[in-house]
């Protein structure tokens, strides 16, 4: 099975791709992505998984029981470089969203376990910061880290700017091993500026058996079932990413690739 997840046509209500437990034959992450014309709207409910709705482009109203949170949203792309406006939703309710200008919102899900309610997480609740440095600069938007409220979930953007590697040194989180190393599977929804271009991204275990390296396009998803998995933009084109990470500790530690541990002192 190819790791990579290409979008399609919009469905009846407007899912551009989904990656689900069952097709990717792990356990806990779930993603889908919806593109939306102005006045059109979904409905679905959460049943035992919770999610966080990621305004990647324009705005909306969101419903969900007696909350409604109305006209949200501010970037109409998600190089403008904004912190996106995001939702939390729990397990076990139903909920609808309501396009009011034309509409990419990301849905990321893991298994929900009821602890938190709804809630609206706004720009400025997203930590932004830099990491690395030279070519392997990258900026990071934290919408939903292990420091904020959630049962499974782990959010984040990741901007990568034209020429740079991201998810580099290579990491890997695939081991049930705390305080070491965390077990998270992950996606990244990857998008490209301008358009037309590609990336690279390789997923990679230490003994090869899962080894594979491939050219993603605008709108790429890319599922990392375990493994290393660093990323790469071309000369003339910024990366962009939205990772979605969960597993059966609400923990991000990962593991360099021992072979490429120099970089991190690299000055």
């Amino acid at each position: 099975m190819t790791l990579l997840v290409r979008p399609h046509a919009p469905g009846e209500d407007g899912t551009l791709l989904e990656v689900t437990p069952e097709s990717a034959g792990w356990t806990h992450v779930g993603f889908r992505v919806h593109r939306l014309k102005q006045g059109e709207r979904f409905e679905r409910h959460t049943e035992s998984r919770e999610q966080c709705l990621v305004l990647l482009s324009g705005r909306a109203t969101v419903r969900t029981g007696d909350q409604t949170f109305e006209n949200i949203g501010e970037r109409m792309s998600v190089f403008e470089h904004l912190p996106p406006y995001s939702v939390y939703l729990p397990d076990g309710i139903a909920y609808s969203v309501e396009a009011l200008t034309e509409l990419e919102i990301a849905v990321c899900s893991a298994p929900g376990h009821g602890n938190h309610a709804a809630r609206l997480i706004r720009p400025e609740q997203v930590a932004c910061s830099t990491r690395g440095e030279g070519t392997n600069t990258r900026h990071v938007q934290d919408i939903l880290p292990q420091t904020e409220p959630a049962d499974s979930l782990l959010v984040v953007e990741v901007y990568t700017p034209p020429g740079n590697w991201s998810s580099y040194p290579p990491h890997k989180h695939c081991a049930d091993n705390l305080p070491e190393e965390s077990f998270l599977e992950e996606t990244y929804y990857h998008k490209l500026n301008p358009s037309q271009g590609f990336a690279f991204q390789r997923v990679y275990t230490d003994d090869r058996s899962l080894d594979e390296t491939m050219a993603v396009e605008d709108g790429c998803c890319v599922m990392v079932p375990e493994g290393y998995h660093p990323a790469a933009a071309p000369h003339g084109y910024e990366l962009y990413y939205l990772n979605v990470m969960a597993g059966p500790k609400r923990v991000w530690k990962f593991k360099n690739d021992p072979a490429h541990e120099w970089i991190v002192d690299m000055k």
